[in-house]
């Protein structure tokens, strides 16, 4: 077992990990920015070291900075979270050369897998469905035109290198295609410094289902069920929920198996997603595939009784996983609680937390690093708290989070709690009637 993790990351996921190494009795080292000196994943590591001003650039982006903490610090591993470097095939690689084992898959597999082009190729090798359109990265607007014109449109241009929204373009005719192209592929660079862009069939009124894997260094590979993740706003999730209120298992059987095999077929490690959109026939379309932990991952928790992050440390340090899948029980969801206005269009809404009562209770979980008096920065992710609640059913589960919600208090700056509250009541939402791109319909400001 490692003797101490750095945790690469900030806020409720650095504290989320500092948890369970806590729990594995491993010492953390927590890293931080300036503007971060006062969060509380600085205060519970064991030890904490400042890498550099609020810019992400100069912080937690910056290999060299993080490098040398752990070397001070003499931590042999490094957890990246998700978000920042958690998908750098780079920074991984450079952890290897620099004998710290990088919590997460090898340099190879972030490539091929984080590469979302090169991941759909490999997945349509072993037969998992995957949305007709380019065969890898789309050179020109004129190959953009002639794919475009054997898939049918409409389609959508998307970054080979990243995800979040960014870098991507829904195309209705072939007027559109150059106008499309040319933003994204300028999106994608300045986003992820790759402007490469790869092209799909846009399927029209979709549900984002994915689903949780975890391989290990001896060739297994589990798969901890689905989560929905469909309620979205330009293609940033806000609400997950485990299982999904639309898959019939028979459904789940085959995308959990098409997931399993396509990272068995990489020979996966480690905690991994695979992304799937599900039209209203139900057939199932893999996307992209996340080489993380993800932000949504404690709904999986919730069904499965599971210590994901525990897994993921485990394994890293030569573990077979140990706890094993089993059948979920009852339901989850996850809302997340931004620093934002849903009243404004959702602007982001940084300042000092004045007053913080968070809800408790049996099945109610929050994921979070803020308390009174916390000031919100306004040089991150919005995402300032995780409210998770388990039932017994869905309909058990909404209650609940009604519950929760009305509970939940946060004053001095705008969160999206009152949106979470809107769409619980929202019958839409109740009959899961409603896709990607149903914002509206589930909420109206």
């Amino acid at each position: 077992m490692f003797k101490k993790i750095l945790i690469a990351n900030r806020g409720e996921i650095a504290l989320r990990i500092i948890r369970t190494c806590k729990e594995l009795g491993i010492p953390t080292v927590a890293v931080y920015s300036t503007a971060d000196k006062d969060s509380l994943h600085v205060v519970f590591a064991d030890e904490a070291v400042c890498i550099g001003p609020p810019s992400s650039k100069e912080s937690y982006l910056k290999i060299p900075s993080i490098l040398a903490a752990a070397e001070v610090t003499g931590a042999d591993a490094i957890h990246p979270g998700y978000g920042f470097l958690a998908e750098n095939a780079g920074f991984s690689e450079i952890c290897a050369d620099s004998n710290i084992k990088f919590i997460g898959p090898s340099p190879d597999m972030i490539r091929r897998m984080g590469d979302k082009a090169v991941a759909k190729e490999t997945m349509r090798a072993v037969g998992v469905p995957v949305v007709p359109g380019s065969s890898g990265a789309v050179k020109s607007i004129e190959e953009a035109k002639t794919i475009a014109a054997e898939v049918g449109y409409p389609v959508i241009l998307k970054a080979s290198a990243g995800g979040g929204g960014k870098g991507m373009r829904i195309v209705w005719n072939e007027s559109e295609v150059q106008k499309a192209f040319q933003t994204a592929s300028s999106e994608a660079e300045a986003a992820f410094s790759n402007p490469e862009l790869y092209l799909e069939k846009f399927i029209e009124s979709p549900r984002h289902v994915e689903v949780q894997i975890m391989g290990d260094q001896f060739g297994n590979v589990y798969h901890y069920g689905e989560r929905d993740c469909t309620v979205q706003r330009r293609h940033q999730k806000l609400i997950e929920e485990s299982p999904s209120p639309v898959i019939t298992e028979a459904v789940r059987e085959k995308m959990c198996k098409a997931a399993v095999d396509g990272a068995k077929s990489v020979n996966y490690e480690g905690a991994g997603t695979i992304e799937f959109l599900v039209d209203k026939y139900l057939n199932f379309f893999f996307i992209e595939m996340n080489t993380r932990i993800q932000v949504e991952h404690p709904v999986t928790e919730m069904v499965n009784n599971v210590d994901l992050i525990k897994q993921q440390i485990l394994v890293a340090a030569g573990e077979k996983v140990r706890d094993l899948p089993r059948k979920p029980i009852g339901h989850s969801f996850e809302f997340r609680i931004n620093a934002e206005d849903p009243d404004n269009g959702f602007r982001p809404s940084p300042g000092k937390i004045e007053y913080l009562h968070v809800p408790g209770g049996f099945g109610v979980r929050v994921d979070s690093h803020i308390y009174n008096d916390y000031v919100v920065p306004p040089f991150y992710d919005s995402l300032i708290a995780k409210l998770i609640v388990w039932g017994t059913d869905r309909n058990h589960a909404i209650a609940r989070a009604k519950r929760a919600l009305e509970e939940f208090t946060i004053e001095g700056i705008k969160t999206t709690i009152p949106f979470h509250k809107q769409v619980l009541e929202n019958e839409h939402f109740i009959s899961f009637d409603y896709d990607t791109n149903s914002i509206d319909k589930l909420f109206q400001s």
